[in-house]
């Protein structure tokens, strides 16, 4: 496997250990794989069969697994060569031998911990943390990703244009990288609000996984000119069948691993799929209008959540195509209604959001200081807490918005292909 580039970002949410494992034997790399997908709190990166083959950069993740027993020589020179190099990364020598002598050796090479195969979810996880001094090394350089799902409360409530709006107003800001995953797998058209025609799926990194890294996720990604990154659902509908919770999870770890903020767009069948992407998440926007039966359905949610450990905590009201004037349930009436405070209100601006939709441009691009763009800047200031969601001023307002995008034409020209078979 070739040089890989970990990339390294800072927020203060969810802490992720990107981990390398280094072994020439490919039964011990597949065991130590095979434990490291029970938790969240480590993503695999990379792995290496040789340990010349391992990059000599600074540029490192946050823990290397060396297997010490197809060459202990090699082993023992890679475990001193990061120890001189890379103070910071956690060393963490694996052997099916427990003699005393090559846990010295490996210990005075430089390795932090030394874990004998097989071994355990918890005593890994355990090793892992000790090794990169958790929870003391928080901030020196591991990877930490804010998780944001977005959900709604019924079909047409605007929950897809405020994921793709939402995170292209983070993605305007350079030092962040975000992806956005459309997990609407029938019918999501998160592609289609950013007029992006892509190559891979979610389907196709779910059906790879066991070969999965971070490069070949990286590169797997459609990227939008405003610098947001896109993993669409399957292109035909069968392929909505090849993802299924488990490889979700890993392709999920993945992205936290290697980006500042992952949005998540949800289907409205709260699946086992949908759950599983709840659970990896630190955030839920669960996005309603104010009438009665999103109302209802808000309040079933929310009871639904209650059992699932955490969920209920992480969920956030937000109101879509607010019209203070106009409503017949106010504000205040729905909070009585569900229980709970609302977080965000987003003003109706109806025309606006078909053009941007047709035209496959973001508000940010096409109107950054319509009352609606203005309300998303402050959720996203909101939810980041550190005031940097992109710059307001970012594109021109009044600049003419392209005639549509790539998608309306695709889609003109396969409807005039059919009409000329039909005659």
């Amino acid at each position: 496997m070739g040089q890989h580039s970990f990339q390294q970002m800072h927020t203060s949410m969810n802490l992720v250990l990107r981990t390398v494992v280094v072994d020439r034997d490919a039964a011990i790399r597949r065991e130590i794989k095979s434990v490291l997908a029970g938790t969240d709190l480590v993503c695999l990166v990379a792995e290496y069969s040789d340990c010349s083959l391992f990059p000599a950069s600074a540029d490192l993740p946050d823990v290397v697994v060396v297997g010490m027993d197809s060459d202990t020589d090699s082993a023992l020179d890679l475990i001193n060569r990061l120890a001189r190099q890379v103070p910071r990364c956690g060393i963490c020598a694996v052997s099916r031998s427990s003699d005393g002598q090559l846990i010295l050796r490996a210990i005075r090479a430089g390795a932090k911990e030394f874990l004998t195969l097989p071994v355990q979810l918890n005593e890994l996880v355990t090793g892992l943390r000790s090794a990169t001094g958790l929870p003391d090394a928080r901030g020196r350089g591991m990877q930490s990703c804010q998780t944001i799902a977005v959900a709604g409360a019924a079909g047409g409530v605007g929950s897809t244009s405020l994921a793709v709006n939402l995170a292209s107003i983070l993605a305007a800001s350079p030092e962040r990288a975000v992806v956005l995953v459309d997990l609407d797998l029938t019918l999501g058209d998160a592609d289609v609000y950013l007029d992006t025609i892509h190559e891979f799926t979610l389907a196709d990194l779910t059906r790879n996984v066991e070969r999965l890294d971070a490069e070949l996720v990286r590169r797997s990604l459609a990227r939008h000119k405003s610098g947001l990154y896109l993993l669409p659902r399957p292109v035909e509908l069968d392929d909505a069948n090849l993802v299924t919770p488990e490889p979700l999870r890993r392709v999920l770890g993945l992205l936290k691993a290697t980006h500042s903020h992952v949005l998540i767009d949800l289907s409205k069948g709260y699946s086992a799929l949908d759950m599983s992407a709840l659970a990896c998440c630190d955030t839920v926007l669960l996005v309603t209008q104010l009438d009665l039966p999103c109302l209802r359905n808000v309040v079933r949610l929310l009871k639904s959540f209650r059992p699932v450990p955490g969920l209920s905590e992480k969920v956030k009201l937000v109101v879509n195509r607010a019209m203070p004037e106009s409503e017949t349930i106010r504000l205040k009436r729905a909070e009585e209604i569900v229980g709970r405070e609302f977080f965000w209100q987003i003003p109706n601006d109806y025309r606006l959001m078909v053009d941007v939709r047709n035209n496959g441009v973001p508000l940010i691009a096409q109107a950054p200081r319509a009352d609606i763009t203005q309300s998303l800047f402050g959720m996203a200031q909101a939810l980041c807490g550190d005031g940097k969601s992109g710059d307001k001023t970012a594109g021109r307002s009044g600049v003419p918005a392209p005639m549509f995008g790539k998608w309306f034409k695709f889609l003109s020209s396969m409807a005039n292909k059919s009409s000329l078979t039909a005659h």
